[in-house]
């Protein structure tokens, strides 16, 4: 008798501690996957962000005197080790709710012209060659003669800033988008982008795209300056580029002559297309 309530109780003292296990198995999966859909978040900068708001829709907010988004800087980012140069790239930030526009400027807030700003680096971030957020322009600003300039006079969208560095020359590179070609009310990276690449040796912007295509990636050819460059072909004419059923052509990109040249030759290319469609005699 008293061996059967023992077993009794051991049975029950497992199924207990069972269905604890249970529970914290399943607590256990349900953080883990909810901290890999954090990360996928963080890390996936091909998810559409924000973006800022397209022609249309502020002319109608300009109508009530109103605005949605304001602007935001982010840490400046030393390039140029040697002459403390530095950019500040300029992000947004869209408002719970639509405000007046202010009489003295974009920012209702302190600031102080007179200020002594000086940054304060005890690393070289000078190989740190990637960075990630939500930007609408850049600062160039050289700390020593406190002497700071926009990049872009029109209204662009961003969200990513790469430099690379040659032989005494640093090219800041990003692929954004001027224009609300997806017609969604935002300009953001659903919408065709170009490539612009600015020098601060030579102090110049270039531009680089196709009208109806978007630059889906590039790459430097063998550590020149010159690029082959990947256009998404928006061939459905929706304003986007969508990589999954449109195709991709390549060019290549000459730095000092500032020109566009096809990669694969015409002939090449139609070739492999009537193979590929079984028209090839």
């Amino acid at each position: 008798m008293k061996i059967e309530k023992i077993k009794n109780y051991n049975q029950k003292l497992l199924a207990i501690l069972g269905i604890i296990a249970g529970i914290f198995l399943i607590i256990a999966l349900v953080s883990f996957i909810s901290i890999v859909i954090q990360e996928h978040r963080r890390y996936n900068y091909e998810e559409p962000e924000t973006g800022i708001l397209s022609k249309e829709k502020i002319e109608k907010l300009q109508k009530e005197n109103k605005r949605e988004q304001v602007i935001s800087y982010e840490t400046p980012i030393l390039i140029d080790t040697l002459n403390s140069q530095y950019i500040i790239p300029v992000s947004h930030k869209t408002l719970n709710e639509k405000e007046d526009i202010g009489l003295n400027g974009l920012l209702n807030a302190y600031s102080d012209s007179g200020s002594d700003f000086s940054v304060k680096e005890k690393r070289d971030e000078r190989y740190s060659r990637e960075y990630y957020g939500e930007y609408n322009n850049i600062i160039v600003f050289d700390e020593p003669n406190s002497i700071n300039k926009k990049l872009f006079k029109k209204r662009i969208n961003f969200n990513e800033i790469k430099s690379e560095y040659f032989n005494k020359e640093i090219l800041i590179l990003l692929k954004a988008s001027d224009k609300d070609t997806f017609k969604d009310g935002v300009i953001n990276l659903r919408d065709l982008t170009s490539l612009y690449i600015y020098s601060i040796k030579e102090n110049k912007i270039r531009k680089i795209g196709i009208e109806g295509m978007d630059v889906y990636n590039y790459k430097f050819i063998n550590k020149s300056k010159n690029l082959i460059i990947e256009f998404g072909i928006d061939k459905n004419k929706n304003g986007a580029f969508e990589s999954y059923n449109e195709p991709i052509i390549l060019k290549k990109y000459n730095f000092e002559k500032e020109k566009l040249v096809a990669i694969v030759d015409e002939k090449i290319n139609s070739e492999l297309q009537k193979k590929l469609e079984g028209t090839e005699k």
